[in-house]
């Protein structure tokens, strides 16, 4: 990896995937074990885990660390991170996982993309980890409403051995994994780089927000739209994604890239702001663009005013990345 990029977080980026005969020793024995179906949600987390976009984790959350992340925004290791990676899998297939047992970690289309060698399963206390990541028990909070309706009502761990990547067929040129990413960055000279975390189209202020952070830090920029569970009221990443395409051109020439990162929101405000300085960190980028409401749910304001902004000055040296603070702008004829 080229010495001038900022290094992964935690050192190195953790992929997973496994030589090709392990893979088709995994894959010849899976006949015998019980499967997994990932959901959409689930599917982006594994791809994240098996190309490093979630280093240093090299899998899922063991219940240790899950209850640390919880409690005090790091691993039982001391390492920062903020937002719980887990598995959860619905309890009649939960009560037949035991440790040692393997788990087929299954798309929706039957295919095997990584196999789970059990650890531990346990059951969530719903309201528990609402109250701990989101601040309430509100149902009217996206990701408090997640963990309360939808989510399975058990967690498992164990040993990673990923397959294959998740396959994507649409807007293919724009998706990389994190070492392809740092490798164009290598190729294109970039030292610096300020992503601008999106789940909307931009708009003229942010477009505005974008061009003065990108001037204001002297870096590039990295447009990385979220392409995963869409918020209630967000368009679809079809739609989004053209119009990114479509205001690449109003910047400046050689000075943007766009990329699509495979990661659900969970719109956990402050928290999640420091969450995606580090999964940025693992792509190659040295800044953050951080808002004044950063990753806050829509409508009523959830989070203290400029909390993000807050929790990112106290964690960037910890995480390695510098955010880039904005507050509103105005539009003034």
């Amino acid at each position: 990896m080229p010495t001038h990029l900022i290094q992964p977080y935690g050192g190195s980026l953790v992929q997973l995937i496994a030589g090709p005969e392990r893979r088709t020793e995994l894959q010849a024995s899976s006949r015998d074990w019980l499967s997994h179906s990932l959901t959409r949600r689930q599917l982006g987390d594994l791809e994240l885990l098996l190309n490093g976009g979630f280093s240093p984790l090299k899998g899922f959350m063991s219940r240790a660390d899950y209850e640390s992340v919880c409690d005090s925004l790091q691993l039982i290791d001391g390492t920062v991170w903020p937002i719980p990676i887990t598995l959860d899998v619905a309890e009649e297939l939960a009560r037949q996982l035991s440790p040692g047992a393997r788990l087929a970690l299954r798309d929706p289309e039957g295919v095997m993309l990584a196999a789970l060698e059990v650890e531990d399963v346990w059951r969530l206390d719903r309201k528990e980890e609402a109250q701990k990541i989101y601040g309430t028990v509100d149902p009217s909070h996206p990701g408090a409403s997640y963990v309360l309706k939808t989510s399975h009502p058990y967690y498992v761990t164990g040993r990673l051995e990923g397959i294959e990547l998740p396959r994507h067929y649409d807007f293919r040129r724009l998706r990389h994994t994190p070492a392809q990413l740092r490798t164009e960055f290598a190729r294109l000279g970039w030292r610096r780089i300020a992503a601008f975390h999106t789940r909307a189209p931009l708009h003229r202020a942010q477009y505005e927000i974008t061009l003065q952070a990108s001037k204001g830090s002297r870096a590039n920029l990295l447009i990385h739209p979220v392409t995963g569970v869409p918020q209630p009221g967000d368009l679809n990443h079809y739609t989004r994604v053209r119009c990114y395409e479509a205001v690449l051109s109003e910047y400046p020439t050689t000075t943007v890239m766009l990329s699509l990162l495979p990661l659900s929101m969970r719109m956990a405000g402050p928290r999640e702001a420091v969450w995606h300085g580090i999964i940025r960190r693992n792509y190659g980028c040295t800044h953050l663009i951080v808002g004044h409401d950063h990753a806050g749910p829509t409508g009523k304001p959830w989070y203290e005013p400029h909390a993000a902004h807050e929790i990112m000055r106290r964690y960037e040296t910890s995480i390695g990345v510098r955010a880039v603070l904005f507050k509103k702008l105005v539009y003034v004829e």
